[in-house]
């Protein structure tokens, strides 16, 4: 199954657009979940404002769907200043990176998503944008090739990623505020279902915002996605209510389980518990055997299985849990990978 077509996938498919826009808290007070990174980003951004400073420089990293992309538009709501937003993949060229760069008023927040992807000659022009607030340009080529240096205005970079280990060591250590955003708890989820419940027009009980949130794999992207979904049962089946009853027979329609494991996570478990026995075994090998890319893998379907204990990773692979097996009602070895019988 494409990544696009699941329910449960915390990456952003075309259908989000409107819905994230329409459902994202626009200030820290409206912001659920995250405490500790909450706290902490209420300081640092009000002591940026009593010295009339610019922020300083934020690295956001985590699974997909936890809000970093709204998170930075807090910031610069809470800034009061003007929010430019790109991605790594689109800055091609160094000069596309001056541009943007050029076009800052002082104090602005740039945000670049997936900020790992950025092409090497990019990133060596950020590093004195992003120290002494300066461009560095090459005019003309061979022996009479000079230097130029541009000053920038002040500005706060935010960038984003789901693999932080990606990042070169020069850029992140450039980074002043470092913060992994951790999956919510049930409670936390609830709270943001009935939240875009009441945005959305829709009655919701307790107990079926705590329906959602369990199937929710601890993203709000998915919570408010499982939603539209309950929602959209509810209007024709349910009189336009969400109950507890209601949210399970949606949840069941789309295929996800009491877990918010789908087909995909399923076929993934079994494929590794009916042809390698339940592991180890190696990334590249069973995104072979599910068609599927590693890097999807790694960044996508493992993080929520291991959260939950359903997947293990070891020095010799990847390997399932005797409570994934359980689950799925599958026999278990009891020494996964030493050659023992079921």
């Amino acid at each position: 199954m494409d990544q696009e077509e699941r329910v449960i996938s915390p990456r952003t498919r075309n259908d989000d657009d409107w819905q994230e826009t329409s459902l994202r808290p626009r200030n820290l007070a409206e912001y659920i979940g995250q405490e500790k990174l909450k706290c902490n980003m209420r300081v640092f951004i009000e002591a940026a404002r009593a010295r009339g400073d610019s922020l300083d420089h934020v690295l956001l990293y985590g699974p997909p769907g936890l809000g970093k992309t709204t998170l930075a538009a807090i910031i610069a709501a809470e800034l009061g200043v003007n929010l430019r937003t790109t991605s790594g993949p689109a800055i091609e060229r160094p000069g596309d990176l001056a541009a943007i760069l050029t076009n800052l008023a002082p104090y602005d927040v740039l945000f670049i998503d997936e900020i790992h992807r950025l092409h090497r000659t990019v990133e060596e022009v950020l590093y004195p944008a992003m120290e002494d607030f300066a461009l560095d340009i090459i005019i003309g080529k061979g022996p009479s090739a000079r230097s130029l240096r541009l000053d920038l205005p002040k500005f706060t970079l935010v960038g984003a990623t789901t693999r932080a280990g990606a990042l070169s060591s020069p850029l992140r250590d450039r980074f002043g505020v470092v913060a992994r955003l951790e999956f919510y708890q049930e409670g936390e989820l609830a709270e943001i279902v009935r939240r875009a419940a009441k945005i959305l027009q829709v009655e919701i009980d307790r107990q079926g915002a705590l329906a959602i949130a369990r199937c929710a794999r601890g993203t709000p992207r998915v919570a408010n996605r499982l939603l539209k979904r309950a929602r959209d049962f509810a209007q024709v089946k349910a009189g336009n209510v969400i109950n507890c009853d209601v949210a399970l027979q949606a949840l069941e329609m789309l295929a996800v389980d009491a877990l918010g494991l789908d087909e995909v996570d399923r076929q993934l478990l079994r494929t590794m518990v009916e042809k390698f026995g339940g592991g180890p075994v190696g990334l590249d090998t069973l995104a072979a055997a599910i068609s599927e890319e590693p890097e999807t893998i790694e960044d996508v379907y493992e993080p929520y299985l291991m959260q939950i204990g359903f997947l293990q990773r070891t020095p010799r692979g990847r390997t399932v849990t005797q409570l994934a097996c359980s689950h799925l009602g599958l026999p278990f070895r009891e020494s996964v990978g030493q050659n023992t019988l079921w």
